[in-house]
């Protein structure tokens, strides 16, 4: 990429191919294309080789995987995006001192571009494997490219210029999964919404869709998946492509919330081989929180899918990988254990932390999973802010997660109901937030107040809300409702491999009994380290485990303190 896109363009034409330019919305261009010093140039060429490339020569085609770092000595390299055909969307173009890439490389997942040569060109060329060893003992060309990389990605995210074309309809619960699953895995795609584009007939017409069938995806121009699974996503865009499932690993990190991006971190940083699995994405419940202001270091707060996106991006600069699959099963009783996946594949590994987390506890109501991403969320960003703009919505639930996802929406809605069985929000928000409730004109606060009933066809329509003191039920209009209440643990598919308390978290260190150890058969003479199971050399860090601080911090912290102790185990 360079400084070729920082001004729209209209059409140009070469070598017989269409190409509009891609318009850059943000103003950090030098950053995202910087121009390297002779003396960087020359650290970069000790690691890799020189090339020389002919006019029109093709270095990356779109699709291709174990994708090379090239760094222009002269000519000039194009960074073109294939639309179909001979139409082509030019990204950028790269002189002297520029290199290509962005946060593709640190996976090794597929390109979503195509890159040539546009003149008679000398560049240096460096595999996958020796530009992540850059990355990593390089810290001024490292913070250069990461930097470059990250910015990158955020730029082809903001203009939906990817390798994904999602046909679909806002009162879709399927088109709002897959959108979400694409947007916290970071993954550039363009949407096209039934219900108000009206060239989309001719779109569905090629491709031989009914419009019956939505949501479609689109996927690399060619494949077409109706209403696809997360999984199905996953397999047509190459997500676990670059991974080698069937190495023993050091330790594998179940779930990618805080604690486990943190236990990701650090143990990729000390050398560990670190493989993380997800069911869904990066982030976990923090990661959709619209933001978090008490985390350390962030005074006006942040995100958390921001948040989630540079632990993410920090984990694989240093080597971690991620494997976005759910795993259903542990097989606790050999060694290496055995992490088996949805898809029949089992990952062995010496260390697990388990960071699964917990997810907000549903409410008995007849019709919720038919509303459930149509009218029905569980969290609050500005993808779900997108759907109720001026509007009234309801956010139900007392606790930071509630209370910051109801000041959140008060900026683009109407009015937030927001209903609290109890009798006060004092017991279970922080006093900052309150206090931002309470100035806040068009959040209504309702305690002692529960809904009974959701209404509505293929999206959520009405609501019935029923004061639990005085059993006076009203009606409301209204299309959207929040839940953020209670949390239930995810270790139904533990079994009975470990020692759980009576609500289903898992119990560690000192909160393990005797009889807990003796149930569990611990075969060491030691006791369980600090954040350890029932079962040598597993650990359980974040909201999953026993009397855990729900707080982002301390669930860093814990993944962090984890890390040390896996290394003892791995001594032993």
């Amino acid at each position: 990429m360079g400084k070729a896109v920082a001004v729209a363009g209209g059409t140009r034409f070469m070598n017989n191919t269409s190409k509009e330019r891609i318009p850059i919305t943000r103003s950090r261009v030098e950053q995202m294309f910087p121009k390297l010093t002779p003396s960087q140039i020359s650290r970069i060429e000790a690691r890799g080789e020189m090339r020389t490339v002919d006019v029109g020569e093709v270095l990356v085609e779109q699709g291709d995987s174990a994708i090379p770092f090239f760094v222009v000595v002269s000519g000039e390299l194009e960074v073109v995006h294939p639309s179909g055909g001979k139409v082509e969307t030019l990204i950028t173009t790269h002189g002297f001192g520029e290199f290509t890439g962005e946060v593709n490389m640190l996976s090794g997942r597929r390109s979503m571009v195509r890159i040539r040569s546009i003149k008679p060109s000398k560049v240096i060329c460096l595999d996958r494997q020796n530009m992540m060893s850059l990355l990593q003992s390089d810290s001024e060309l490292g913070e250069i490219i990461m930097r470059a990389f990250i910015l990158r990605r955020v730029e082809l995210v903001a203009s939906g210029t990817g390798d994904v074309v999602l046909i679909g309809s806002m009162h879709s619960s399927g088109t709002f999964r897959i959108k979400e699953f694409l947007m916290r895995n970071g993954h550039p795609y363009s949407y096209i919404d039934l219900d108000r584009d009206q060239d989309v007939q001719n779109l569905l017409d090629n491709f031989h869709i009914d419009a019956k069938e939505i949501p479609v995806m689109i996927c690399q121009g060619k494949v077409v998946l109706r209403n696809p699974t997360n999984q199905q996503i996953t397999e047509c865009l190459g997500f676990n492509e670059p991974v080698n499932q069937t190495q023993v690993r050091d330790l594998v990190i179940i779930g990618a919330g805080p604690s486990g991006l943190a236990a990701a971190v650090y143990g990729a940083s000390e050398g560990l081989d670190v493989l993380v699995l997800d069911a869904y994405s990066p982030g976990g419940q923090a990661g959709s929180s619209s933001k978090i202001e008490n985390y350390l270091g962030f005074p006006t707060g942040i995100s958390g899918q921001e948040l989630a996106a540079r632990a993410y991006h920090q984990a694989q600069k240093f080597g971690a990988q991620i494997l976005i699959s759910k795993s259903t099963r542990l097989l606790c009783n050999r060694k290496p254990y055995i992490v088996e996946l949805e898809n029949d594949v089992q990952i062995p590994t010496n260390t697990i932390v388990i960071a699964t987390g917990a997810e907000y506890r549903k409410p008995q109501l007849k019709n919720l999973s038919r509303f459930e991403g149509a009218g029905v969320y569980y969290g609050a960003t500005f993808m779900e802010a997108q759907l109720c703009s001026g509007e009234e919505v309801i956010v139900v639930g007392g606790g930071n997660s509630a209370g910051q996802a109801a000041v959140f929406l008060s900026r683009t809605t109407n009015r937030v109901h927001m209903l609290v069985r109890s009798g006060g929000l004092a017991q279970s928000m922080s006093r900052y937030l309150i206090r931002r409730i309470e100035e806040t004109p068009n959040i209504l606060l309702q305690t002692n107040t529960e809904i009974i009933s959701l209404e509505g066809e293929n999206h959520l329509q009405s609501v019935i809300l029923r004061n639990n003191q005085t059993g006076r039920s009203e009606a409301h209009d209204i299309n959207h409702v929040f839940i953020m209440t209670g949390a239930d643990p995810n270790t139904r598919w533990l079994d009975d491999c470990m020692a759980l308390n009576s609500k289903g978290f898992i119990k560690t260190g000192r909160d393990l009994l005797k009889e807990d150890l003796s149930s569990a058969g611990w075969p060491l003479a030691r006791q369980p380290y600090l954040l350890e199971t029932s079962l040598p050399g597993v650990f359980a860090v974040g909201d999953v485990r026993a009397d855990s601080i729900k707080r982002v911090a301390s669930a860093v912290g814990e993944g962090s303190i984890a890390i040390s102790f896996v290394h003892q185990v791995l001594q032993e």
